[in-house]
């Protein structure tokens, strides 16, 4: 039913754009008016959790590392995976987004016979999720084409470079086979992984099927029902510039593309996509790695509070600590025989 349900509102929604913007005057509603209140919902989403996010204290240094930490000079430090500076972090930062170190180092765990408990490499994982995203990456600055005029020169490097390998006419895009496929694995991986498949919500599903479903409409868009391109340059045009004109007809293939990419933006700030702007704001990534060099208190403390040094947290519960078999640094004083108590006590009166 997960997945189940998104394919149905999808295909409702390919209805809904499909039909509804054949009935006349409709096109303008389909072709204007939700593009904009769907990028007004993405701009004000991702405006809002960015200030949530930006807002929340970070009172401790919990940053994770991936080496040794900056200690003795003799010591080699691992400045990109335990960063000691702000340029440090950078480096980090620009490897973590770029690469997506942290799939790369990824492993699965397995329970076998025995029982036994197996780790694996899962590099496939980090390999569709980095050819899914700059796919998705080149074929947005590809895009820009229809958003700009004049075309800036290095749209048209970005094109002849994805259209390497071009058979025929018009240009087959290599991004275009390459992000259809990287996402049906991802999809096919929560199916047949039974462990993903049962952390796996709706919210996982959606905007997969959307995505490839906003992929496969634009393929059939460019190469099998071809559109009014000079129409729908001129109505992106106009949305950029705040003019939107509708000039002639133009397919019901592109309404329904521009529906899915709409619902994506609607979407996008409200769901696991905002990865994309959170992980700028995490502080496991974002934070130096200095806890050796400078304590951080934390500023909520009651200063009528003292600190209790683990010296004074045993002294305190030594005994009970000993009743329970937890291990203590000290042990109890002898305890003083009854007769050389009643002694000592004669002596000091």
């Amino acid at each position: 039913m997960k997945y189940s349900f998104s394919f149905l509102v999808v295909i409702a929604l390919a209805l809904i754009a499909g039909v509804g913007s054949q009935i006349p005057g409709m096109g303008y509603f389909f072709g204007v008016v939700i593009p904009y209140l769907a990028f007004a919902v993405f701009l004000g989403g991702i405006i809002w959790r960015i200030m949530y996010w930006a807002k929340s204290p970070v009172p401790f240094s919990i940053q994770t590392t991936r080496g040794q930490a900056k200690s003795l000079d003799f010591i080699k430090h691992s400045r990109l995976g335990a960063p000691d500076t702000n340029a440090e972090v950078v480096g980090r930062m620009a490897l973590e987004v770029l690469t997506f170190r942290p799939l790369f180092y990824n492993t699965k765990s397995e329970l076998r016979e025995g029982p036994k408990i197996t780790y694996e490499s899962s590099k496939w994982l980090w390999l569709f999720a980095i050819v899914f995203h700059y796919s998705f990456l080149v074929i947005l600055l590809r895009h820009l084409r229809l958003f700009l005029d004049p075309v800036p020169f290095w749209v048209g490097w970005v094109e002849f470079w994805d259209g390497l390998l071009q058979v025929g006419a018009p240009t087959w895009y290599i991004t275009d086979v390459t992000l259809l496929l990287a996402v049906a694995l991802l999809f096919f991986r929560r199916l047949v992984n039974r462990h993903v498949r049962y952390l796996s919500l709706m919210n996982d599903y959606f905007p997969l099927i959307l995505i490839f479903s906003i992929a496969l409409t634009g393929i059939l868009m460019r190469y099998m029902l071809r559109s009014d391109i000079v129409n729908i340059k001129e109505l992106l045009i106009g949305l950029v510039t705040l003019h939107p004109v509708i000039h002639g007809h133009i397919g019901a293939i592109f309404y329904i593309h521009i529906t899915f990419v709409s619902v994506l933006l609607v979407c996008f700030p409200f769901s696991k996509l905002m990865h994309m702007g959170g992980v700028f704001l995490s502080p496991t990534l974002n934070m130096r790695n200095n806890t050796r060099a400078v304590r951080h208190i934390n500023p909520w403390n009651d200063p009528n509070i003292k600190p209790h040094s683990y010296a004074e947290y045993e002294d305190e519960f030594r005994e009970s600590m000993i009743e329970n078999g937890i291990a203590v640094e000290k042990g109890l004083p002898p305890k003083e025989e009854p007769a050389e108590a009643e002694t000592g006590k004669k002596a000091e009166e």
